[in-house]
């Protein structure tokens, strides 16, 4: 027998642990090179690891639900005769994610490496596999139209069939699942997660997976009574039996103690943004500014350039305007689009804009952001936030999606807040806040009458952004926003 280990790999941007979140293959199994056998979580995404080898799968060395640490064995594989072009060494052929590349480099699965590496793209999954996975997480899109009077739900990606019956709250008519995360937050027990959210996997092991399967039983609703809350054999035929569980067969939390409390372990995304946000409140000495605007030509402007045949098969949103706005007030600022190195003591001021999306999911905040948005037109913009909205609905933001921002947009409005004070994204020297848009008394040619009304807050890094600085690109901003014919001085 012919062995092979398969290392936990760096999948980008130098993480050093991930979690299993399932394995893909079991022992037994057949496994082709660059077939997935696994699905990862790191701190920023969920990522299917694809196998290096071809051969059976012998031995599954982590269960689901474990942290690993990045060059841990995860899978043993024989590989026996199936794989007579492979290097004798126990290392991944060259192209291959984790061996050797061109130049001397070695492949990962995303942000490092050269692009003329022989590394091919994994086959996507075909729709009977997609459709089985009904626990892709919902999603709530920061692009959502609102406004007072036409209020519309902010748009909930979930999975294909998920049921969804809006409810009112607040003035907003938003789908159950954001009644219950605006309600409950991101602490909201697995057991009361609607459907299109994600529910935790319940830990078994693949051969106990494949029982509970074969005898109808539904691992969700069984007690795991092995070490760690494993599900086994003697479990699943309890539940075949009918015999009471005492417990819920997993959750993400433990179960409450006598006060009254629940601990949520601190991983993936949610580890990740807490030092982000500890490191960047700490390091940059952040200031908030405020401008509260009457948007009403900007809503009528929106509802005539929706009809217009070059932005025909893209959403006009409100937050396009915001983002083209923003964009087009950093050529008059470039200060304002930059970073603090440091290291060598210098301001780096971008000549691009890497424009970030901030997005609310049950795996925690993930800040996609759209390539050199400064350079694209009204409709390419538009389209862009299209796709970045399309990606998070399907659960594939890759790592080098979310890494690599400028600037970024948070958009509160569609939860129904104002207003808010953010905090900088690492690396980043400013970041926008959008609120709802409301209808207000508003003076307007001498007469108070109903308008439309939103508020924007402006983060900055006060080492590199002066006072001036921030308020004349708010004000900018401001403007473009109030009177979309400004945009044509800039």
């Amino acid at each position: 027998m012919a062995t092979k280990q398969f290392k936990l790999p760096d999948v980008g941007e130098g993480l050093t642990e991930g979690e299993i979140l399932q394995w893909l293959v079991a022992v037994g199994d057949t496994v082709t090179v660059n077939q997935p056998i696994c699905e990862v979580e790191t701190a920023k995404a969920a990522v299917e690891l694809p196998s290096p080898f071809a051969g059976t799968v012998t031995e599954l060395l982590f269960d689901a639900g474990t942290m690993v640490d990045v060059g841990t064995p995860i899978i043993t594989i024989d590989v026996g005769g199936a794989a007579p072009a492979a290097p004798a060494a126990d290392e991944p052929a060259a192209g291959l994610i984790g061996g050797a590349a061109p130049g001397g480099r070695t492949a990962v699965l995303v942000g490092y490496g050269p692009r003329n590496t022989e590394a091919k793209r994994r086959p996507r999954r075909s729709g009977e596999a997609v459709a089985a996975r009904a626990t892709a997480p919902q999603i709530v899109l920061p692009e959502a139209d609102y406004g007072s009077g036409t209020d519309r739900p902010p748009l909930l990606a979930t999975a294909p069939d998920a049921d969804i019956k809006p409810v009112r709250h607040g003035g907003l008519e938003v789908g159950r699942q954001a009644e219950a995360h605006a309600l409950a937050g991101d602490a909201a027990p697995a057991s009361e997660v609607e459907h299109g959210h994600r529910r935790p996997r319940p830990l078994a092991k693949p051969p106990v997976r494949k029982y509970a399967k074969d005898l109808g039983v539904d691992l969700t609703t069984v007690a795991g009574t092995g070490s760690g809350g494993v599900i086994t054999r003697a479990d699943v035929d309890a539940a075949a039996a009918g015999e009471p569980t005492s417990a819920p067969a997993f959750s993400a939390m433990k179960a409450p103690s006598a006060g009254g409390e629940q601990r949520i372990p601190i991983k993936g995304v949610r580890k990740h943004t807490a030092a982000a946000m500890v490191a960047s409140a700490f390091t940059a000495p952040h200031v908030t500014e405020f401008l509260t605007i009457d948007v009403t030509r900007m809503m009528k402007l929106r509802q005539r350039l929706a009809l217009r045949p070059e932005l025909a098969g893209v959403k006009v949103s409100p937050l396009l305007f915001v983002a083209r706005a923003l964009l087009l007030a950093v050529r008059r600022h470039p200060m304002i689009n930059s970073s603090w190195d440091e290291a060598a003591q210098e301001i780096v001021v971008k000549d691009y804009v890497n424009l970030g999306i901030a997005a609310a999911t049950p795996r925690g905040l993930i800040v996609p952001n759209i390539k050199d948005a400064g350079r694209m037109s009204l409709a390419e913009l538009a389209g862009a936030l299209g796709d970045l909205t399309a990606t998070a609905r399907e659960g594939k933001t890759s790592p080098a999606d979310m890494s690599g921002g400028t600037f970024t947009i948070t958009n509160v409005g569609v939860f129904g807040v104002d207003t808010g004070t953010p905090i900088l994204n690492p690396g980043e020297s400013a970041i926008l806040c959008f609120g709802a848009i409301r209808e207000a008394p508003w003076v307007h040619k001498g007469r108070v009458v109903p308008r439309q009304v939103t508020q924007l807050s402006l983060s900055f890094d006060h080492r590199i952004v002066d006072g001036e600085l921030g308020s004349r690109f708010l004000a900018d901003v401001g403007a473009m926003l109030h009177d979309p014919g400004v945009a044509l001085a800039f």
